[in-house]
């Protein structure tokens, strides 16, 4: 199958950089005759307003509109990291007590809120702990910068620090405490799919693309 002319897409900003794009950049490859127009956003966009093919989102809606297609890809894993320095400063955490009572590293809403850590208790429920937060970021690669530096424990996305702490950067803490974090879908204007492009880059991410 031949698949050309330009194909729209719009990925999240660090997800899309890590883990989006190289894919994208496979599959061009695969097919010379495509024209991919990447765009890098974590806001709401409207598909059919703004003309794009495929949009790769974490996280979902609550009701699914009727003239978007989605495909459900997989969850985050969610784990708690700190800097090697920060721990011999200040101890490895052994239990949910101690790990509450650490500096933390946070991620802050553009309305002043922040995102709670979800902490799996002794009978395996997911509790939402509001933390005070040493200091407070709007993005994920600033959250791992800011944890990198010293100033506390995060809870962050696999996806995000897998290389960080197979490099030592980080360390994993208290492992028994991975969560599910945000859905990763796939979503499109109904009707786009049957082109060619959209059908195509549809497959290949079902096959390729994972959060977890």
């Amino acid at each position: 199958m031949t698949i050309n002319k330009r194909l729209r897409l719009d990925v999240p900003e660090a997800f899309g950089r890590l883990h989006v794009l190289p894919l994208l950049l496979q599959f061009t490859e695969q097919h010379p005759h495509l024209l991919p127009h990447v765009s890098f956003t974590d806001r709401f966009v409207d598909l059919q307003d703004e003309g794009i093919d495929v949009a790769v989102r974490i996280g979902g809606a609550e009701y699914w509109p009727a003239s978007l297609g989605h495909s459900y890809l997989g969850c985050e894993r969610m784990i708690f990291c700190a800097s090697p320095d920060y721990l011999a400063k200040r101890g490895v955490p052994t239990s949910i007590n101690e790990l509450v009572s650490h500096d933390s590293v946070l991620y802050g809403k553009a309305d002043g809120s922040t995102t709670p850590w979800l902490i799996l208790n002794n009978t395996g429920l997911v509790e939402r702990k509001t933390m005070e937060g040493r200091i407070i970021v709007g993005s994920g690669e600033a959250k791992v910068s800011a944890v990198k530096a010293g100033y506390g424990i995060a809870q962050l996305a696999t996806w995000l620090v897998r290389d960080d702490i197979k490099r030592g950067d980080l360390v994993m803490i208290l492992p028994e405490l991975i969560t599910d974090g945000l859905p990763l879908h796939l979503m499109w204007p109904i009707g786009r799919q049957l082109l060619p492009k959209v059908s195509g880059i549809l497959a290949f991410l079902r096959k390729e693309l994972r959060i977890n």
